[in-house]
């Protein structure tokens, strides 16, 4: 169970900003004991803590980039943290979300799951609970916060080929040999081996089954080529 006899060690509003790689865990909760409380729990194996009473709090704060997780309670003043949740769903704010409730029940829970949440703990909950649902949602967090680097990257690399090779790329990772590419292009084959040949160096791909896994990541069709 969540323990509030703890010694003051400070005001955690009072904070300094969290080091650049450090998660962050972000807890909303209109209860400043519970608050503290949390606080204490995740900087005491080394996460960094930001809390807010109140969802507009959040929402106007600067929230850094670190991965991280939100703690949310489900009942808040003025809002409710299920439509709440789906409000940061649709500003694009894609921290994993623990909900926490005294008011807890199944329609409640499938209802967060669907939306994406990691964990609903019921209150009074114990502190490994909650410790282990909150490296879930970070772990969780620091895997899409890679995924959409490596997809940034990867962007990043096709927008360096040539409008040409990007056609050549789209055509023969489509399955399109050289020579039918050549004929579709009205290129010389030798022209097109030469723009598959560049647009492999400047993706990094070795074989042509890389390149392929590529386009079918960037969703490169021969249609859309230009």
């Amino acid at each position: 169970m969540m323990a509030f006899s703890l010694i003051f060690r400070g005001d955690p509003w009072l904070a300094p900003a969290a080091e650049p790689d450090l998660a962050i865990v972000h807890v909303i909760d209109d209860d400043a004991s519970l608050r503290f409380a949390l606080d204490s729990l995740f900087r005491s194996v080394g996460l960094a803590v930001r809390t807010y009473g109140t969802p507009r709090e959040f929402l106007d704060a600067d929230r850094g980039s670190q991965p991280g997780c939100l703690v949310l309670d489900v009942r808040l003043p003025g809002v409710n943290g299920l439509d709440f949740q789906d409000q940061i769903n649709r500003l694009g704010i894609h921290l994993p979300v623990v909900f926490m409730t005294g008011h807890g029940d199944i329609p409640m829970s499938v209802r967060g799951m669907k939306a994406g949440a990691v964990d609903f703990l019921a209150k009074p909950f114990r502190d490994q609970d909650m410790l282990d649902a909150v490296t879930t949602a970070i772990e969780r967090d620091r895997e899409r916060q890679g995924a959409a680097a490596a997809a940034d990257a990867l962007r990043s690399r096709y927008e360096t080929l040539s409008p040409r090779e990007q056609q050549v790329m789209a055509l023969v990772t489509a399955g399109r040999l050289n020579k039918q590419a050549a004929g579709d292009l009205e290129l010389s084959e030798i022209t097109v081996k030469i723009h598959r040949g560049a647009a492999m160096r400047k993706m990094g791909a070795r074989t042509l089954p890389d390149l392929v896994r590529m386009a079918e990541a960037l969703q490169v069709k021969p249609d859309q080529s230009r």
